[in-house]
């Protein structure tokens, strides 16, 4: 079975901005959950306007499910890839991110 892409991040420095930028422009509905905004887009995948406080602070990302992160982060090492940062543990589980060897920044999520 294909791995499903699960959630979208949206990176900006004001994160109000942007959350009006978007909310507008599509109709989404964006709320407050904890330092980042969650985006309800009325479908899946849902969303996240995030502001790091770092760089890099524009960015788009999706995030892939996967089932065991650890080995899919050996798996696209083995394939050309290159692994940024994670895996990070959150409360709902842990993400990473890895650049493909053409450079684009993707993210992988394993739900608790």
């Amino acid at each position: 079975m294909p791995n499903r892409i699960v959630r979208f991040e949206i990176g900006c420095v004001d994160s109000d901005r942007t959350k009006t930028f978007y909310g507008s422009l599509f109709d989404w509905r964006i709320t407050a959950a904890g330092p980042a905004l969650t985006i309800d887009t009325g479908e899946l995948p849902t969303g996240g306007i995030t502001s790091l406080g770092h760089e890099p602070h524009h960015y788009t990302m999706f995030y892939v499910e996967v089932s065991d992160i650890a080995a899919s982060l050996a798996k696209l090492e083995q394939l050309g890839g290159k692994k940024l940062i994670g895996p990070i543990a959150l409360p709902t589980g842990q993400f990473a991110w890895f650049h493909d060897p053409e450079g684009n920044m993707v993210g992988l999520w394993q739900p608790a």
